[in-house]
């Protein structure tokens, strides 16, 4: 492998969100290539040939029978061994927003150790009934064994979805993901002292889809495997903030970059 850990960034069916996904990759020190699920699925591209996989936001397949269960379907039956073997080796994974729904769907989030692809939770309708953007507050899990989330406490990233609400049929499940540190990020509200993440659904808007134990993102047994709802590639400039104009601050990175930078660095020291 180069210096620089190469990521394949997935478009196609409506995913919109890739071109900022790839950049934020480059800026943390990797080279990322816009790669087209079909070229994935007829075997013109390949994942053993990247170090890094994501699943971007957007409105795979017009969010049709369900936010990103088409696109999960697709992955889940036309890249199943190649996903598995992807994750069998130790390569990291991050599913943002859109992506988010379809790791879950395809059941490659919470996930299990044997990468089974068995569907065990879901993304349902924010409470409120509606499409919701605004900046929210996430904190999370020091003890959690997410490689890209290592060293962070908390950030503020903005949520742009309709359907962010985790929940489960088996709520058994959440303490034995809360237990081994798989419920990485949380909504919290941000005039709390960290750690401040509660198991009791927080008000709208501080949860913005009253989401269960208002997780916000998940990560698989392993730690590799990353997903949440808010976007952090849209907060990797300061400018970008939504308070800054109120803030006496220096410019420079926003608050997201750690995730993706996380995430390299892990590629660089360990898939050389």
């Amino acid at each position: 492998m180069s210096d620089r850990p190469r990521v394949a960034v997935l478009s196609g069916f409506g995913i919109n969100c890739e071109t900022e996904t790839m950049a934020v990759f480059e800026m943390a020190g990797a080279t990322a290539d816009r790669i087209h699920v079909n070229r994935l699925v007829n075997g013109e591209a390949k994942l053993v040939d990247y170090d890094i996989m994501a699943v971007p936001g957007g409105f795979s397949f017009g969010d049709h029978l369900g936010s990103g269960r088409l696109m999960g379907n697709r992955l889940r039956f036309g890249l199943r061994e190649q996903v598995r073997d992807f994750v069998s080796a130790g390569k990291p994974v991050i599913g943002i927003c859109n992506g988010f729904q379809v790791l879950v769907k395809m059941g490659l989030l919470p996930g299990d150790e044997e990468v089974s692809l068995t569907q065990t939770a879901s993304l349902a309708l924010n409470d409120v009934g509606r499409y919701d953007d605004r900046w929210v507050t996430l904190e999370f899990d020091q003890s959690s064994p997410c490689v890209w989330t290592r060293g962070i406490e908390r950030i503020r990233v903005p949520v742009r979805h309709g359907e962010g609400k985790f929940v489960t049929d088996d709520r058994d499940l959440l303490d034995k993901w809360s237990d081994s540190g798989q419920l990485v990020a949380r909504y919290v509200d941000p005039s709390t002292e960290f750690p401040g993440s509660s198991d009791e659904v927080l008000p709208y808007p501080i949860s913005p889809n009253q989401s269960w134990r208002n997780i916000a993102g998940v990560c698989d047994p392993t730690g590799l495997v990353f997903g949440l709802m808010p976007h952090p590639e849209a907060n990797h400039s300061t400018w970008l903030g939504a308070t800054w104009t109120r803030e006496d601050i220096e410019h420079g990175e926003g608050e997201g970059m750690a995730i993706f930078r996380n995430a390299v660095e892990y590629a660089k020291e360990n898939l050389q």
